[in-house]
């Protein structure tokens, strides 16, 4: 398992575009820090940056791509489309709005994602019939979904192009294991992607997670965020601490035990161990 890098990749479903395995999240990260924090991360070593329309940073993280000295394409921009236009041509402009504050009128970004189910059946499709435009067009090089349950994935075969989605993006720690969506998604190909993977910090004071900090020698973010690699999970933490972005791009040349990663396991609690949404596989 030690044979992990921070450079490596994983490949995205019917698709020659493949996805760096640790990301970077910006969620509330404001615009005043935003640019430093996604300097201070691809300074660490991060190649992959995760942004969205909610968050309303899109701007600052096209900045710090710009800024940052490497050739758009070594990194790897996802941004999410938060609620349909009302027309197919109006979700699609408003996916084109964002394409243009991250990368300009002639750019892309690597991944666009429905940010979430919760709008329902019909501004599912308008939305991912606009983000299969900018698929054609170019303008995202892949597209996927959020928060998204077993039984959204299966609905989108009635009109998706494009199926299965190259990325479902959900809720993911030792609390929140969301087992039945991760296996369909891993059955199908789809890749897994861990938001929230520090649990924002709310387990710090675990015992179990403490005991295993101490045991290697490592902060609790460093477990977390080794956890999911070893999951097949595409963690996304956040900071905007440029000592703990370093920290957490640090997490590579160690291995969690079988054993301690069953431990880990152990403490799933279902729906509940959510802090922000499990997802509805009905």
């Amino acid at each position: 398992m030690t044979s992990i890098t921070i450079k490596d990749t994983l490949p995205l479903p019917n698709s020659s575009v493949r996805i760096p395995r640790l990301g970077f999240g910006v969620y509330q990260s404001s615009a005043s820090v935003c640019v430093q924090s996604c300097l201070s991360a691809i300074e660490a070593g991060y190649r992959h940056i995760d942004t969205a329309q909610f968050y309303a940073n899109e701007v600052q993280v096209g900045e710090a791509v710009r800024k940052c000295g490497l050739p758009r394409d070594d990194i790897f921009v996802t941004t999410k489309i938060l609620s349909a236009g009302g027309t197919v041509e109006k979700s699609y402009q408003k996916c084109v709005d964002s394409v243009n504050k991250i990368d300009g009128s002639d750019g892309h970004v690597d991944l666009f994602l429905i940010h979430s189910p919760n709008a329902g059946s019909k501004a599912r499709k308008e939305m991912w019939q606009a983000l299969e435009k900018l698929y054609e067009e170019g303008k995202a090089k892949s597209i996927g979904v959020s928060n998204f349950g077993v039984g959204h994935i299966e609905e989108m075969k009635s009109y998706a192009k494009v199926w299965p989605p190259h990325v479902n993006q959900i809720e993911l720690h030792p609390w929140c294991q969301q087992r039945t969506a991760v296996e369909y998604c891993h059955k199908h190909g789809i890749v897994v992607e861990a938001y929230s993977p520090l649990v924002r910090n709310y387990k710090a004071n675990d015992e179990t997670l403490v005991g295993l900090a101490k045991k290697y020698n490592k902060t609790t973010a460093q477990i977390l965020i080794r956890y999911c690699l070893q999951k097949n999970w595409v963690p996304l933490p956040k900071s905007d601490n440029a000592d703990r972005i370093k920290q957490n791009a640090d997490v590579y040349g160690f291995d969690i035990s079988a054993e301690d990663m069953r431990t880990l396991d152990s403490l799933d609690q279902g729906d509940a161990g959510a802090i922000v949404q499990a997802v509805d596989n009905s």
